[in-house]
């Protein structure tokens, strides 16, 4: 069985609720290889992205006009028209879909100053917003790896771009995705003291979803003996970094992928009983002073 449907079907036999995908994962092949397993979960919630893509579906868009040729080497277009090609393509593919990220805008705006980058951002809103009015999506947002740390956009300046989009209507901007881990932990220690983009995003009523929260899996050597005790003993590494990022105040979903049910299982159960804000201030304390 190959690895994408293999995750998906761990993953939802052991009860998750959502499913997080993009066209470009697996070399454009993930969203052909979970289609199938959707099909055996009908109640699972499903996001994808919009934005990447891989040369294959670039070429595709631009023969069906969707993308301009130029355009096709950057392989990430904010573009009105790409953004409706590719939400067609997911939606024909996966069936259905509750959630689209705008994938990693701030990549698309690499050269262009602010102003100029919100303006693709709310081009991309407005094509969404299209899909979400007529009810064929649940609802969008965006997934940034370094957009809302560098600066490149705020919370209050995407919903601000979402009511633009939307214009007399009620804007359809449900969702915010942002790594959270021990590694890229600000989101955390902002949360903790009350502010940063998460508690903005759950102010707003957004679901927020942290991504990498193993950081690829790159976090697991750090995860000495005496971290995983002071986050909670008897927990493995990976259980004890997926606590920790689990319980961010504001966090909603924590994404991950396990290989096998145990994995899975694992990871279920650490993040059954979420750390305290003071445990987890003690977590984030200690490693500050390394």
């Amino acid at each position: 069985m190959r690895a994408v449907s293999q995750a998906a079907r761990t993953a939802l036999t052991a009860g998750s609720p959502w499913v997080d995908t993009a066209p470009n994962y697996a070399h454009g092949r993930a969203h052909d290889e979970l289609r199938p397993v959707l099909g055996e979960h009908p109640t699972v919630r499903v996001a994808t992205k919009t934005g990447f893509f891989t040369e294959e579906q670039g070429r595709n868009a631009v023969a069906d006009g969707g993308l301009a040729r130029e355009g096709a080497a950057h392989k990430h277009s904010l573009e009105r028209g790409f953004v409706r090609w590719q939400t067609e393509r997911s939606l024909a593919t996966l069936g259905r879909v509750d959630l689209v990220f705008v994938h990693n805008p701030e990549h698309h705006g690499q050269g262009l100053d602010r102003a100029a980058l919100h303006w693709r951002v709310r081009e991309a809103f407005t094509a969404l917003e299209e899909f979400a009015h007529s009810g064929r999506i649940g609802g969008y947002g965006v997934a940034s790896w370094s957009g809302l740390t560098s600066g490149a956009f705020s919370v209050p300046e995407l919903l601000t771009l979402a009511r633009q989009a939307a214009g007399s209507v009620e804007h359809h901007f449900t969702g915010l995705q942002m790594p959270v881990s021990l590694i890229m932990d600000a989101p955390i220690t902002q949360a903790l003291n009350g502010g940063g983009p998460l508690v903005q995003a759950k102010d707003a009523g957004l679901i927020t979803f942290g991504s990498a929260p193993l950081h690829g899996g790159a976090l697991l050597d750090p995860m000495t003996p005496e971290l995983v005790n002071l986050i909670r003993p008897g927990l493995s590494a990976a259980a004890a970094a997926l606590l920790a990022a689990g319980s961010c105040p504001g966090l909603d979903v924590v994404l991950t992928s396990a290989s096998t049910r145990d994995h899975w299982d694992d990871a279920a159960k650490a993040l059954a009983v979420p750390l305290t804000a003071q445990e987890l201030r003690r977590v984030t304390d200690e490693l500050a002073g390394e």
